[in-house]
Order: structure tokens, then sequence, then C-alpha cells
């Protein structure tokens, strides 16, 4: 055991000379070791003889050697006199090559880390002061070989790099798949509701009436305000999309744009002329009857193997040796049903299937642009009621403030007899029933009058055919006060649609009905439909149980 330095020493700051307890050779009070046999003079440190336990732990067994001291004081001082009994103090004093290399690379990492976190790289990135953590849970030993244990009394934790927090530690970027690189997530979005099977879709489009005309208190008819709004939902922000009543029904069926004779209801029966197609699938030019090119939504039914009708009124009162189904004037010629006449209350410009080639220059035309007394019948058996119907009013029926004959009421209560009628017949059907949707709307809102609107909603294009709208108002809605047909409402009525409901937080217009039906049978959007700015009928319009 190590001799104590005499009792003269008052340590290593001790004001008189000593002399070593090992050779009696003279000390001086700044020394602390003998230069004659190495001797140390005093006690090493407490917490120095801990670390020396930790790295050199055969200094710790051989404390161990002696008993297991009573406390840890107690144990720290034998440790002391074990370590510094032997004259060899020096060797004993160094740390073996490998752990002083551990020590040294872990001091070296800790630089790195605050350095690339208090760096100008990092100060200029405006990171927040890092929070060093030191590890505090117990881990095995990290060299090859096994050593020796050091006592329980003395503390076991590894000298170990510390280890900074992942939110405050700033890192350079790593190459994908590097081992170092933090790993990809993916941004989860909530998914969209399912739309409902709807598998039989029912428009019937009437003329000429804006939102509060048709739905407000005012209305002229009270079976299309009240009695059917009580049954089914209303969209009371849904638009026309141009000006003209035919070019807005072919923008329902195409989501083609307006020419300047289909805004006008196309008096003669023409070409579209030259009618080549832009970058978005427009035809180009001017006429009435579009080129074969040109996809419709009943084509796309009839190749995805659905069906399609058109029930229109009075096509078939024409005079002798006209066509009872897919009427149309000659091409070239005028059109003389742009009218109505005694008995024969067609409209051409309110059948909009007669304006496409791809339709009326084959067969299906014939058979399935048809009078409405057909509808009837067709209900009559699920399997033979299309999957999409579009019934046609006749000039008394469409709610025009134009009578179709003197002496006959008009406007919306003329349009009433109408709706009774059909809107019963199509609800008591097996189709709608299972899944049916009868969409009612108009064309446009009136374009002159006290009552004139011409708003747009929802990215309405600017049209290539047409001149440019007349600068609206800057605003920061989806509702611009030029450019569409106005705001004309729509009722919905489904069985998955909660009866007496309003929608008025989405905005829709003709091209998103179109985009709506197409995504009811999964087919890929035409025209304008395909505009990113719509939004189709989706889980706020079908919210029975929501």
């Amino acid at each position: 055991m190590a001799v104590p330095i005499g009792k003269d020493d008052e340590g290593l700051g001790g004001a008189r000379a000593a002399s070593c307890a090992s050779c009696n050779a003279t000390l001086e009070s700044s020394q602390r070791y003998c230069v004659e046999c190495g001797a140390r003079r005093g006690p090493v440190p407490v917490a120095f003889a801990k670390w020396l336990s930790i790295v050199r732990p055969d200094a710790g067994s051989e404390v161990a050697t002696g008993g297991a001291p009573p406390d840890a004081e107690e144990s720290a001082a034998a440790a002391e006199e074990a370590v510094f009994e032997d004259s060899t103090l020096v060797e004993r004093f160094m740390p073996e090559p490998r752990s002083a290399a551990i020590a040294t690379m872990a001091l070296l990492a800790f630089g790195v880390v605050v350095v690339a976190a208090t760096g100008p790289l990092a100060q200029s990135a405006g990171i927040s002061p890092i929070v060093v953590e030191m590890g505090s849970s117990p881990s095995t030993a990290t060299s090859a070989e096994p050593e020796a244990e050091a006592p329980e009394s003395i503390a076991e934790a590894p000298v170990e790099a510390p280890e900074a927090t992942p939110s405050s530690v700033p890192s350079e970027p790593q190459p994908e798949g590097s081992p170092t690189a933090p790993a990809k997530t993916k941004t989860e979005f909530p998914e969209e509701e399912p739309l409902p099977p709807v598998q039989h879709v029912f428009m019937i489009v009437l003329g000429d009436h804006g939102y509060e005309e048709a739905f407000g208190s005012g209305s002229q008819s009270t079976y299309l305000s009240q009695t059917l709004p009580a049954k089914g939902e209303l969209l009371s922000n849904y638009y026309a999309v141009t000006q003209g009543d035919l070019a807005n029904e072919m923008a329902l069926l195409s989501g083609q744009g307006p020419t300047a004779a289909t805004a006008a209801n196309c008096p003669e029966y023409k070409d579209v002329s030259p009618g080549t197609l832009s970058a978005e699938g427009q035809a180009e030019g001017d006429g009435c009857l579009y080129p074969a090119e040109i996809k419709t939504l009943p084509g796309q039914l009839a190749e995805a193997k659905k069906s399609w009708k058109a029930y229109v009124e009075d096509i078939g009162n024409g005079q002798a040796g006209q066509a009872t189904s897919c009427r149309h004037p000659v091409l070239g010629g005028a059109d003389d049903a742009q009218a109505p006449r005694p008995g024969d209350a067609y409209e051409t410009w309110r059948n909009p299937f007669v304006y496409f080639h791809s339709l009326v220059d084959g067969a299906e035309c014939g058979e399935r642009d048809v009078g409405l007394d057909q509808l009837e019948t067709d209900l009559g058996d699920e399997k033979q009621t299309p999957a999409f119907s579009y019934i046609v009013p006749n000039a008394c029926h469409d709610g025009s403030e134009v009578p179709c004959e003197a002496g006959q009421p008009a406007g919306l209560a003329a349009a009433q007899p109408f709706l009774e009628k059909v809107v019963p017949e199509i609800e008591a059907s097996a189709a709608y029933k299972k899944s049916g949707l009868i969409a009612i709307t108009f064309a446009q809102a009136p374009q002159s009058g006290p009552s004139a609107d011409a708003g747009a909603c929802c990215g309405t294009p600017e049209y290539p055919n047409m001149p440019p709208a007349a600068a609206a108002p800057a605003g920061t809605g989806p509702v611009k006060e030029t450019g569409g047909g106005g705001r004309v409402g729509m009722l919905l009525l489904s069985p998955f649609v909660e009866p007496g409901s309003v929608n008025e937080t989405g905005y829709y217009n003709h091209y998103s009905m179109l985009l709506s039906i197409e995504e009811f049978f999964g087919l890929p959007t035409i025209g304008y439909a395909a505009n990113p700015a719509l939004s189709a009928l989706d889980g706020t319009v079908f919210n029975l149980g929501s």
C-alpha cells in the first residue's frame, strides 16, 4: 500500500517543503511526483480514479481483489491506493491504445456535430441551437476481446460519442439510396368518397330561366320550386356556359364550345367550316353540324356498350314525308322548325343530338332519337331503360316566355303539367328506384331584359370561335359576371340525395355535369369537360346519410 505523504504536506499548494514518503527525497511545494523514485505526492482525485477504472478495467480488478468496499467513497479511495501502489505509475496512468482511440474518435465526432450546428452554414439556414443528449442507456462493451469488468461500485457508463436529437442536428443531403439518406415519406391525402352507383341518368333541360325565377319564392311553378325540392336537392350555384340555348345543350353532350351559328340556334343547317380541331379538341370555325371527329357522350356510351336515348316531344309531328325520329333539316338548307306551328311544337334547336355528324350519319340516331311517348314504355322494363335519357319538351312545355300558340299559357306555369307527368313516371320505374338520378336544369338564364345574366363559373374558357367576352370586374371567387350563360341552378332527385337539402358550397356548370356523367359510367373526359378547374358531383352532393 502506498505510504501517505508526511503530515506537514498540505497538498500541491502547500507552503512548506516535504519529503518523499518512499525514499525521503526532498520535495518542493509545487512537485506532484518524486524525481528520485517516481512516487506520487498525495492521493489521486476520486473522479480521476473512477475514469481510470473505466479505461483500464484491470485497474478496477486490482481494487476488487481487496474485497467490496462498503460504499462508493471508500471504494474510490481503495481504487486510488490499488492503482498507484505499483512504482510504475506512468504506465498504469496511460490508457490502452485501443481505448485511447475510441475516446479520441468520440471527441472528434462530437466536435464535428458542434461545428456543423454552429458554423456559418447552419446559422445562415436559420437552424436553431442544438440540444445534445448524452446516451444514458446501458450498452455492451465495444471491444472485440473480453476484458475484466469494473466493480459494481464504480460507474460502468461506456465511452460513446454523444448523440444529438434528430430534430436539431443539420445534415448534408444524401444521395437517394444511401444508407444514411432519410427514408422517403409518402404524403397521405384523405380518400375521396366513392361515387354512388348511379346507372341511370335522366336529364330534363328547360329553357331560359335563372335560379331565382325557377326556384325562388316568386316562381310560377310551385311544383318545380317547392314540391320537387322537398324530395331532392338543389344545387344553387349551377351555371350555363355560354349564350344560346342550342350552344349550351351541345356543351352538355360534347364539351364543345359555341360557334356564332349555334349561339343563334342555327337558323341554317350547315357544317362547321373549316372544322379543324384545336389543341383542346375544339372544332374551329362557324356553322352548326360538327365534324365526325368530335366525340359525344352518346358515342362514348355506345363504345362502352351502354345505351342512350333522346325522348323528344312532337318529333314525329312533322309534315308528310318528314322523319319521325332524328328529325333535322336538309344539310345546307334553312331550318323550318325554328318555331312551333299548329299541331307541331317541335323545335330542332331543342334537340342537340342532330347537330353531330358522328350521330346523324349512322342508323343509331333514327333508333335512339325518338318521340316522348316511348319513355313510358322503356321505363316499364329496367333492362330497356337507357343508361342515359335526355328528355326534350316541346315549345309549349319548355318554360319559354313565348307561348307556343295564341291563347296558350307560357313560362314555367306551362312547363308544370309536363313535369307533373314525366317526373312521377320516372320515379315509379325500377331503374330509378335502384340506381337513378333525375337532373332538371335550364339551357341558359335570360340574356336580355331585367333578369339578364351572363355570369360564368368554374374556369369557363375563352371560346376560339367567339369574340372575347366583355371584361368583368376583378374578383376573388369562382364566379365572373361575363363569359357564361348565367346562374340557372339544378334540381337533383335520386335515392342517393337527402330530400329537402340545398348545396350552396359547390360550383358547377354544364361541363361539370358532362364530367359527372362520364365518371358515373367510367368514360374518358371529352372537350371542356377535361378542364382541371371543374368539379364533378361528389360526396357533398350525394349526401344521403351524411
